[in-house]
């Protein structure tokens, strides 16, 4: 099973489409959950949900606005989605009757 970490991630890249690359996912994350997301930990998980097969990057074009910098972009394979939606119903089936859940 993932992660929390790691289904915020790919949930994110799934939301961004095309545009998922390593620092939108990080200004995604972050004002997503109001707290920071280090770079290490980004790249790190980048790493370990690739070599699962849960996500597939490589580099784009280096562009202007960053400095001719190319970015690491994401797009999450049909394994990671289907990771992810076992992720959430888990979640979902263990919250049944907590307090905080409304009924």
């Amino acid at each position: 099973m993932l992660g929390e970490f790691e289904y915020v991630l790919i949930t994110t890249a799934v939301g961004l489409g095309e545009e998922a690359y390593g620092a939108a996912i990080r200004a995604e994350i972050e004002a997503a959950a109001g707290r920071k997301c280090s770079l290490g930990a980004l790249y790190t998980t980048l790493d370990r949900l690739e070599s699962k097969g849960l996500v597939e990057t490589w580099m784009g074009g280096a562009t202007a606005q960053r400095g001719g910098r190319a970015k690491r972009m994401v797009r999450v394979t049909t394994q990671g989605v289907q990771a992810a939606k076992e992720f959430y119903n888990t979640v979902m089936r263990v919250s049944r009757g907590a307090s905080w859940v409304a009924q």
